[in-house]
């Protein structure tokens, strides 16, 4: 599949093996998400069109295996597991978080990735960022450092991968939006524990009040 990718796109795609994923974070081995993943096979969907969210499922979050991340991976701190699933080609924006977020791979799917170090003045150069193969039944943890947004999908099924974050990030808030007179990293603050700069053109995401601060052409990954 790595192969196929890389001949069919005109950027190099990696694969989370490789050392060049060390800055953006690492492959949790000798663990077995089955669980998880068979949860998101019988239970979940993937949509016609577009991504769908949700950022806390109590099923996925009473398994045996999420004890595993919130006491290991989190040091006991509250987690909530939930998931995305959905169709998505393009590059589009990129999300940090405060703490690190594990990523489970239901599909294959592929990962854009940066640093949140390269971001200068609120904004992204897209030529920057690299791209990562995720193979079904991976488990991948993701630095607070690193720029992520939604998995590319590798096939017209789409893609599934479950989301594990601290709880209570994605969700709105408190003071109810994002407050467009900020400077500085609060103007990327689009809801909480997640800080957002959108492509100019992905209208959703502006709407939401993200900043539009990626810079470069949408690059569209194909399959």
């Amino acid at each position: 599949m790595l192969k196929h990718l890389n001949e069919k796109n005109s950027v190099t795609i990696y694969s989370v093996t490789d050392p060049c994923f060390e800055t953006y974070g690492r492959v949790i081995s000798n663990i077995n998400c089955n669980e998880l993943i068979s949860f998101m096979e019988q239970n979940t969907v993937i949509p016609e069109k577009g991504n769908i969210y949700v950022a806390s499922v109590e099923e996925l979050e009473r398994t045996h295996i999420a004890e595993f991340f919130k006491n290991r991976i989190y040091g006991e701190m509250p987690i909530q597991i939930g998931y995305c699933n959905g169709r998505n080609t393009t590059y589009n924006g990129f999300e940090y978080h405060k703490g690190s977020e594990i990523n489970i791979a239901v599909t294959d799917f592929m990962l854009v990735l940066g640093h949140t170090w390269e971001i200068k003045d609120n904004t992204y150069r897209i030529e920057d960022a690299k791209v990562f193969f995720v193979e079904k039944g991976t488990a991948i943890e993701m630095y607070q450092t690193t720029l992520h947004l939604s998995p590319c999908r590798v096939s017209d099924i789409g893609f599934k991968d479950v989301v594990i974050l601290p709880r209570g990030t994605n969700t709105p808030l408190n003071n109810g939006g994002t407050d467009e007179t900020a400077i500085g990293e609060e103007r990327l603050l689009l809801q909480r524990n997640k800080w957002v700069i959108a492509h100019p053109d992905r209208e959703p995401l502006i709407k939401q009040g993200a900043y539009p601060g990626l810079l470069g052409e949408n690059k569209e990954l194909y399959y």
